[in-house]
């Protein structure tokens, strides 16, 4: 067989290939063809583009430069370059590719068009606007510029007529990918999580096996409080792709903050099994830190948010939970150095005030812990914890009619709790003891002395 007629055998193929999306075998005959006969440029074009189908797109780049070489100034290639491009973050690259291909067909619109999201995601917003007016006076009716310059104006915190512009895309083009997901993310960031979630729908509708997408849904009902929901989301996802750290690691911070810590622990357990160790999630630390917390396991704890203070050491959050998992391991005098720490990063903070308040309520510290309690009640009114732990400091230091004080407010906001009501019905016994204590402190001294 001629060589020349087995290549257009091979690209004929390759295009039946090409029209049933088997996108390796249409690659597979289209090199063999070039193999033949390397010096068509439509050849080496659609090589290019089948790449990009493969999710390779910096091997499609010389692909497109050598059909431009053999054929330059080819518009649709010189734009399929300068996308290319775009896509792997070349930007300077693609605005020369745009730039010379504009001047060259200064009519061709998408040579603007894309020059505005390259100049978008350079963050040069005023030129990313001033090609959209050039692009518009070419084609009002390019659902991609409308797009871009949306991203563009979102970018800039002007969410309104970033809405408006991804509205006007769907007006355009009903299918255009990706902008009902745009939509979403706009709503969701002015807390219209109704209509987020209506738009996140409709794009995972048109691509339902979109891990990412029904991550940001997932996400979002977590955020809103629908934590089942949200935990069925997540379940979704890792059976879609059970390597999705994200998605485990959510489902693990779901299944904590739903109280089954054990199952949480299952779920970060597996992610540094994935990885080898520990990964790198923002928060990871603090989350296991406190899922061991909450089973009890204070010293593994502790090691956790240790490396989560590390990480953030002016995080107050951080700091007490660090401070807690120290109280909980009978640590007072380094949990109490954490509390400090936290209040010397907000003196008005009711939590840590309470917090070192027990810690010198244990050591014995009892005037100490009751001016704590005191601020802590001051600050967050309606604190029962904190009055009932007056209460206690009251007691300790035989302030009979405060301490009674005290827990009956504490009994107002909860009358139903049965620690207040127990140390309530315990303050004269309290004082009983005391002043038997007392009275017969002489006699024990006087007893003591005549055995001697």
């Amino acid at each position: 067989m001629n060589d020349w007629l087995e290549a257009e055998q091979r690209v004929e193929r390759a295009q039946e290939f090409f029209e049933s999306q088997r996108w390796e075998e249409a690659l597979d005959e289209l090199e063999a063809a070039l193999a033949i006969n390397p010096n068509v440029a439509i050849w080496h074009a659609q090589r290019g583009f089948l790449l990009e189908e493969l999710d390779r797109p910096a091997d499609a780049i010389p692909a497109y430069e050598r059909a431009l070489e053999l054929e330059p100034g080819d518009p649709d290639v010189a734009m399929a370059l300068g996308v290319a491009l775009t896509r792997l973050r070349r930007y300077a690259r693609a605005l020369k590719v745009f730039e010379e291909l504009a001047r060259i067909y200064p009519e061709f619109e998408p040579a603007y068009c894309h020059r505005i999201n390259v100049y978008s995601q350079l963050g040069r917003h005023d030129q990313a606007e001033e090609m959209f007016y050039l692009a518009q006076e070419l084609d009002d009716s390019c659902p991609h510029c409308f797009f871009h310059i949306g991203a563009s104006l979102a970018a800039r915190g002007q969410t309104n007529r970033a809405l408006y512009c991804w509205q006007r895309v769907l007006e355009l083009d009903p299918t255009y990918v990706g902008v009902n997901r745009r939509i979403a993310q706009a709503y969701r960031a002015r807390g219209e999580l109704d209509l987020s979630r209506e738009y996140f729908l409709r794009e995972i509708r048109d691509d339902p096996g979109n891990t990412d997408l029904l991550y940001e849904l997932a996400e979002m009902a977590f955020e809103s409080g629908q934590v089942a929901t949200a935990e069925a989301k997540f379940e979704q996802i890792l059976e879609l792709d059970p390597d999705h750290l994200e998605a485990r690691f959510a489902l693990g911070k779901v299944r904590l903050a739903r109280g089954r810590p054990a199952e949480a622990l299952a779920c970060f357990e597996t992610i540094s099994s994935m990885v080898g160790g520990e990964p790198e999630l923002p928060g990871f630390e603090r989350s296991l830190g406190e899922t061991l917390f909450q089973l009890g396991r204070f010293t593994e704890a502790s090691a956790y948010f240790e490396l989560a203070a590390e990480q953030d050491p002016a995080n107050p959050q951080v700091l007490t939970l660090l401070g807690n998992s120290l109280l909980g391991e009978g640590k007072l005098r380094n949990a109490a150095d954490y509390f400090r720490r936290v209040l010397a990063l907000d003196a008005h903070n009711p939590i840590a005030h309470h917090s070192l308040a027990v810690c010198l309520l244990r050591s014995g510290r009892n005037g100490a812990a009751l001016e704590h309690c005191l601020e802590a009640a001051r600050l967050k009114p309606g604190f029962v914890l904190a009055m009932y732990d007056a209460g206690v400091a009251y007691l300790r230091l035989a302030k009979w009619a405060e301490a009674r004080a005290v827990l009956r407010r504490a009994q107002r906001r909860d009358p139903a709790n049965e620690d207040l009501q127990r140390l309530s019905r315990q303050v004269w016994r309290y004082r009983l003891r005391y002043h038997l204590r007392r009275f017969s402190a002489p006699f024990r001294a006087l007893f003591g002395r005549s055995r001697r």
